[in-house]
């Protein structure tokens, strides 16, 4: 592949070799297997001898193109596409700690992610400590002898707390931790964890990746040494995402830039809207200076992100009654896609946490998340301006 030096031509220019039909547009690759020329061959391709495919669960071209386009605008050198986003968080961890090993992450995580951390990985003896992101100065008495891996994920999801990546980065190497970030939110084109020390790139592929709400995957990302053992773990327990999803994101990732420009324009605007609304008590966007670290975002960030929260006046039954007259707007369990998409965190994806660690993760009962789509902004700004005057109590 030539080096193009910018982001939008290596996500359209870079594709899998053509076949002997010159197609333009990359195929499907839909087999569950591959022929082999000879036993010879057979032997040497299981025996990691030479390269190319022998199973879909193992390797498929499209997969493997998605996964090369990712590392390619991630700056990393390998990496393994999976089922769900899920599936990638869990096997960026699983792949590298066992019984007895400790983890370090933020305490803003997704909902699913707290639940692997604190019960899953646990009932095979891995222990964890949640930080707080607006302290780092604490993070050091968090540190055990078996302490293994630093995981966080910034912006945060719903909160948008955001997390200096270089000083993590520099925390990590200090104590020798695997640091593992999780990149949905800002997506390779807003953030390269990897500049930062980040050893692993995680993402949900399912949300601006995609963008449309299609089909789900997820990745990791890192260099070949740590990607082994991710593809170990990938390869004999089986959420390998299909050939038919890996084509319709590596398709996705051509139109990313343009979508997330657009995404962030939108969301920059709301924020500010809000800001100056009656019915709000505060807005979270990152790029809004009144975000308590706005200046971080700004170092890390090319721009602030589709995402914004914010509180509005009258707890839990405001919220919910706030989704229930938006009229344009999406409620759905997604978010990074075309169509805006409306959120109460506290009655619905988070409602079984108890109110300590609802606060923990600054999910308040009035907090609202918005993913901010490609409508027109005012069509935006009219619906939630006209759902907020119509939720008050």
């Amino acid at each position: 592949m030539k080096d193009y030096k910018h982001f939008e031509t290596k996500a359209i220019r870079y594709q899998s070799d053509q076949s002997y039909n010159k197609e333009h547009s990359v195929p499907i690759y839909a087999t569950s297997s591959f022929l082999f020329d000879s036993a010879e061959e057979a032997r040497a391709l299981f025996d990691n001898e030479i390269e190319g495919n022998i199973y879909t669960r193992f390797s498929n071209p499209n997969n493997e193109e998605f996964i090369t386009k990712l590392c390619l605008l991630e700056g990393l050198e390998d990496g393994v596409a999976t089922s769900s986003g899920m599936a990638a968080m869990f096997l960026s961890i699983a792949a590298f700690l066992e019984q007895g090993d400790h983890l370090i992450a933020s305490r803003a995580v997704f909902g699913s992610t707290h639940q692997i951390i604190t019960q899953v990985l646990p009932k095979w003896g891995i222990t964890h400590t949640y930080v707080d992101t607006n302290h780092p100065e604490t993070w050091e008495s968090a540190v055990l002898p078996n302490t293994k891996m630093l995981f966080l994920e910034t912006p945060s999801n719903p909160g948008l707390d955001i997390i200096d990546l270089e000083l993590a980065g520099t925390f990590a190497k200090k104590n020798n931790l695997i640091f593992n970030v999780d990149n949905c939110f800002a997506t390779p084109y807003l953030q390269n964890p990897a500049k930062w020390g980040a050893h692993l790139v995680s993402h949900s592929a399912t949300k601006f990746i995609d963008g449309q709400g299609r089909v789900i995957g997820g990745a990791i990302l890192g260099n070949k040494e740590l990607i082994e053992k991710v593809r170990f773990l990938n390869r004999h327990i089986g959420p390998s995402m299909s050939p038919f999803n890996s084509w319709i994101l590596s398709k996705s990732l051509e139109t990313l830039a343009v979508r997330m420009d657009r995404h962030c324009q939108n969301a920059i605007e709301l924020a500010r809207f809000l800001e100056d609304h009656k019915e709000v008590n505060w807005v979270k966007y990152p790029f809004l200076s009144s975000h308590p670290m706005y200046e971080v975002a700004k170092k890390q960030m090319s721009q602030g992100g589709g995402m914004v929260s914010f509180e509005i006046k009258g707890g839990i039954e405001r919220g919910s009654k706030f989704l229930n007259n938006v009229k344009m707007m999406s409620l759905t369990a997604n978010l990074g896609d075309t169509r805006s998409i409306a959120t109460h965190p506290a009655s619905t994806t988070h409602s079984k946490l108890s109110d300590d660690d609802k606060m923990a993760v600054g999910i308040t009962d009035g907090l609202i998340r918005i993913s901010v789509g490609l409508e027109h902004i005012n069509d935006i700004i009219d619906d939630i301006d006209q759902a907020l005057g119509k939720s008050e109590i």
